[in-house]
């Protein structure tokens, strides 16, 4: 999730335990309809997850396969906690974070990935993103670092998950011409940091999807 499209309204939380009805999502997502920002036609039905290697925290069922370009990579900080439904949870999170990249790389919001990892507003926010980046007519390059990931369990399959990004490492590029744009590299510094809070949900398969998503850029709590 990078520079320049913002990801969801922006939402300030007070709290690890906040859950994000109230400030996620877009009122104008056409009734939540999902569609494929490549085509802007809405799928006939949501497309079959691919078989992959499940990840070590996984509950048994295959992970969508995610393979980024050379030029593009993520980097996850504190993926261990010691306890297994935490762990599970920040797993499925990269596997999101992933998904959206590889949105954005292929151009399309109904990647097997993206549908596999979100649900709800997480979903629809998530396509708005991405279509934001193929409306622009670029794509991504460089390197993002997450960190500072908590996880808060609530109720029986719902959790709260706060993050933070350090995007000073990644930039825009022409999809048409590939040239890499590094002129966010210079002005403020803060607006590289974003803060992540999301909302996540069990579905039946055992999969942590995230179902809601907001994020602050220049967020004080991700500030070095």
């Amino acid at each position: 999730m990078r520079a320049p499209i913002a990801l969801a309204a922006t939402c300030v939380t007070v709290s690890a335990v906040l859950l994000l009805t109230a400030c996620g999502g877009d009122s104008k997502n056409d009734g939540d309809k999902i569609t494929d920002v490549s085509t802007g036609k809405a799928p006939s039905s949501a497309p079959a997850p691919t078989t992959a290697s499940a990840s070590p925290t996984a509950t048994g069922v295959g992970r969508p396969t995610i393979t980024l370009p050379a030029d593009v990579k993520d980097v996850f900080e504190g993926g261990t906690t010691g306890d297994a439904v935490k762990d599970a949870i920040l797993a499925d999170n990269q596997g999101f974070v992933m998904a959206i990249d590889d949105g954005v790389v292929k151009g399309s919001g109904t990647t097997d990935a993206l549908v596999f990892y979100s649900s709800g507003k997480g979903l629809t926010n998530s396509i708005t993103y991405i279509k934001g980046f193929v409306d622009k007519g670029i794509t991504l390059s460089g390197t993002v670092r997450y960190f500072d990931r908590k996880v808060t369990l609530l109720s029986d399959g719902h959790a709260a998950l706060l993050y933070c990004s350090d995007e000073s490492n990644a930039f825009p590029k022409s999809r048409k011409t590939g040239k890499v744009d590094k002129s966010s590299s210079s002005g403020d510094k803060s607006r590289h940091y974003v803060f992540y809070n999301t909302d996540l949900k069990k579905n039946a398969d055992g999969v942590w999807q995230t179902d809601n998503i907001t994020s602050i850029r220049g967020g004080k709590q991700c500030n070095p």
